[in-house]
């Protein structure tokens, strides 16, 4: 349903309704929601494979598919009070936006919170936002901490600014909320999600929930990637198998298939989308054993995870440009999927978390013995 809406989905700059409504009724939001809710518990493992499945068809709709699913684990992570808040309301769905620039107030009960956060993927669907700021010091002595805020949609408005030539069906606006108050049970230190020590953690009796953040969640940004790897594999080469040149002087009517350039391009993205998936799958199943073990808080499997979510993303870039360098002139038409999946995977490798400049420096200097600059 979603590919063959793709191109409308660009141009309404959002996944359709009725593609959101689809994947709620089949249950699939619940993929990672706690058991005590009415959700499967399955592993990041079921996400890759579902989002890649969906973004294999539209890219766009991965990415929202893969966000609203990943924050059910997330919402887990919050104090009790604040899940049954959430889960009050059956099929709801959160999306957010993570940079702590919002600014906190603190006041009886919890917090005053105003800012502007940018590239809130989704928000169109939500019910529930999740929204990074700083949380104040209760005595002032301290500096604020970084900390994930919970909002119902209804207080904060949304700013229309997606205008973008890559994930364009995303919606993913700016959001803006103007003194709003937070109580503290909606409060989460990005601490405690990093070290896999939250308050939900407490609640719910599987390692699942127990993973830091940054080990396992950014595989739900790599998992769409995937998808549009395989599928801009899977188009290449139905297009291939039956094409002939038509050749601009000479060299007409051949048939694609035969040309070792082409054989060779198909050869490279494969091996690039199956490195992809071995590098995600080594990397869940570390952190999962860790999780089991206690040791979810370890540095270096942090490191090495974040390492092989922005790896993992590089691969199936190279992929995809492999076949889109060697589809010719018939690529750049905007009905064909494949400049499709070659626009949206470049965009999806620009988020913070996949860059390869910032994540491969950040492991390098780890490895190197010194004090590793980025996030972790």
């Amino acid at each position: 349903m979603v590919r063959g809406r793709a191109e409308q989905t660009e141009v309404d700059r959002q996944v359709p309704a009725e593609a959101i409504a689809r994947m709620r009724d089949a249950g699939l939001f619940r993929i990672m929601q706690p058991a005590a809710y009415g959700g499967y518990e399955y592993g990041f493992e079921g996400l890759v494979d579902a989002v890649a499945a969906v973004a294999a068809g539209c890219g766009s709709s991965g990415w929202v598919f893969g966000l609203g699913i990943v924050h059910q684990w997330l919402m887990a992570a919050f104090p009790k009070q604040a899940q049954d808040e959430y889960w009050s309301e059956p099929d709801v769905i959160a999306f957010g936006s993570y940079p702590p620039v919002g600014k906190a107030i603190a006041v009886d009960g919890g917090y005053r919170l105003s800012g502007l956060w940018g590239f809130t993927s989704g928000c169109d669907h939500a019910q529930w936002l999740v929204l990074g700021g700083m949380v104040p010091s209760p005595t002032g002595d301290q500096p604020p901490k970084p900390a994930f805020f919970l909002l119902p949609i209804s207080d904060v408005q949304l700013d229309d600014n997606w205008f973008t030539m890559g994930l364009a069906g995303t919606g993913s606006k700016n959001t803006v909320a103007s003194d709003v108050f937070v109580p503290a049970h909606r409060v989460v230190l990005v601490s405690d999600l990093l070290a896999g020590t939250t308050p939900g953690a407490k609640v719910h009796n599987n390692p699942l929930y127990r993973q830091s953040m940054l080990s396992v969640l950014p595989f739900v940004l790599v998992a769409p990637l995937l998808g549009i790897a395989e599928g801009a594999l899977a188009d290449f080469l139905d297009m291939a198998k039956v094409r002939t040149t038509r050749g601009a002087v000479a060299g007409g009517n051949n048939r694609m298939a035969e040309f070792a350039t082409i054989q060779s391009r198909v050869a490279e993205a494969t091996g690039a989308i199956d490195a992809a998936r071995l590098l995600i799958q080594q990397a869940l199943d570390r952190a999962l054993a860790a999780a089991e073990i206690g040791r979810q808080a370890d540095f270096d499997l942090r490191l090495r995870n974040r390492l092989s979510q922005s790896f993992s993303a590089r691969l199936l870039v190279q992929a995809v440009d492999a076949l889109f360098q060697a589809t010719g002139g018939q690529a750049i038409f905007t009905s064909k999927p494949i400049q499709r999946a070659w626009r949206d995977i470049h965009a999806g490798a620009m988020h913070v978390s996949l860059t390869w400049d910032a994540v491969s420096t950040m492991y390098g200097q780890y490895a190197l013995g010194l004090d590793p600059k980025g996030q972790y």
